[in-house]
């Protein structure tokens, strides 16, 4: 039933989502409303929700979120199985290429289709790929995220789908060559020596060596896998091109293997936090990365409802309850003591995982 946001009580539950003027989720269905859901509604000029007719107490409560964690947890088994096949599959390709057999497109495309193709089970853990990844296997891991966030991207974009996968095989494919660079420069624990780092910077050009006679793919996916590492500003590599000669899916790619590279742990690298990195995008918007694909970015990626859990630099656990549209890694959070503090006040205080 339809009821007025100022008739709500807590322990009204949620039947349908609660979408903004962005048609983003405010606050999910099944929720069960504490005075801090209703103060949200408020402030976002909400007037009425649909509500169901009994308020939730007591065992029936428990059995609501119990039903919406089991709808939750589900999915990630699915998918975590799905990736780590993915993953390994790409390994022993990967191997192949480092012994200098050419792509075949057809293998590439048996594996990677299938995952890319679910979209709606990957928007639900585009956030978490980070968590996949270790030092040891990054490379793999690396590049099929990158294959997922581009993909994802032109799916936010309502690219068709065809334009679509054919962004998320360019974002695969975008790092290939590294296949002909020495494994042990791929593999060092130490910082890279300048030397390293050239031959490093190599690889989008091995890339495209590897991939321009594959029919399949579209000449602008081909010309964005050599361009995925320059920047707006020329600071890039390997030809050091500025924002008009750089194609759109060339942008995308750059965005997601930045952003990826950045939030795992790598031998000679820390991790940071996403919170951090995306952050580190904001700032980077107008000058080497694209702005209006970095802010759709940061929309997709920071898409959280109230109530999800988090952890903070401090490593404390605490709990959002309130996401402001212009300052997404930024929200209002509710710490263990039940105090609510807004994180934009406290710049050395940021999220680090959500739990």
């Amino acid at each position: 039933m339809w009821v007025e946001t100022n008739a709500l009580s807590p322990g009204c539950v949620l039947l349908r989502d609660v979408k903004g003027k962005s048609h983003r989720a405010i606050i999910p269905k099944h929720t069960v409303l504490t005075e801090e859901h209703i103060t949200v509604l408020h402030k976002f000029l909400i007037e009425k929700v649909d509500v169901s007719e009994k308020q939730a107490e007591g065992d029936k409560q428990k059995e609501i979120q119990t039903e919406t964690i089991k709808v939750a947890t589900h999915p990630t088994t699915s998918f975590s199985k799905h990736y780590q096949r993915t993953v390994q599959q790409y390994k022993k390709l990967f191997a192949k290429w480092q012994s200098s057999a050419r792509i075949d497109i057809t293998e590439v495309r048996a594996f990677i289709i299938p995952l890319l193709d679910n979209m709606e089970e990957i928007s639900k853990y585009v956030f978490k790929l980070h968590h996949y990844a270790k030092k040891e296997d990054y490379i793999y891991h690396h590049h099929i995220a990158v294959a997922i966030l581009a993909a994802y991207i032109g799916y936010k974009s309502e690219f068709s789908k065809g334009e679509w996968l054919q962004l998320g095989l360019g974002g695969l494919l975008s790092d290939c060559g590294m296949a002909r660079i020495n494994p042990t420069i791929i593999e060092k624990e130490t910082m890279l020596t300048e030397a390293e780092m050239n031959e490093i910077k190599n690889h989008p050009t091995y890339s495209y060596q590897f991939i321009k006679n594959v029919p399949i793919l579209k000449s602008d996916i081909k010309q964005a896998i050599s361009q995925h590492h320059e920047r707006l500003d020329g600071s890039g590599y390997p030809f050091g091109l500025t924002e008009r000669k750089i194609n759109r899916y060339a942008r995308i790619i750059a965005i997601c293997d930045t952003y990826h590279a950045m939030t795992c742990e790598r031998y000679y690298k820390q991790k940071q936090s996403p919170f951090k990195v995306i952050e580190v995008l904001q700032a980077e918007k107008f000058t080497k990365l694209d702005p209006e694909i970095i802010q759709l970015f940061i929309q997709m990626m920071t898409q959280f409802s109230i109530g999800t859990k988090v952890k903070l630099s401090n490593q404390k656990t605490a709990e959002i309850v309130f996401t402001d549209e212009k300052k997404p890694t930024r929200p209002m959070v509710r710490l263990e003591d039940n105090q609510i503090i807004a994180l934009e006040n406290y710049p050395d205080l940021f999220i680090e995982v959500l739990l």
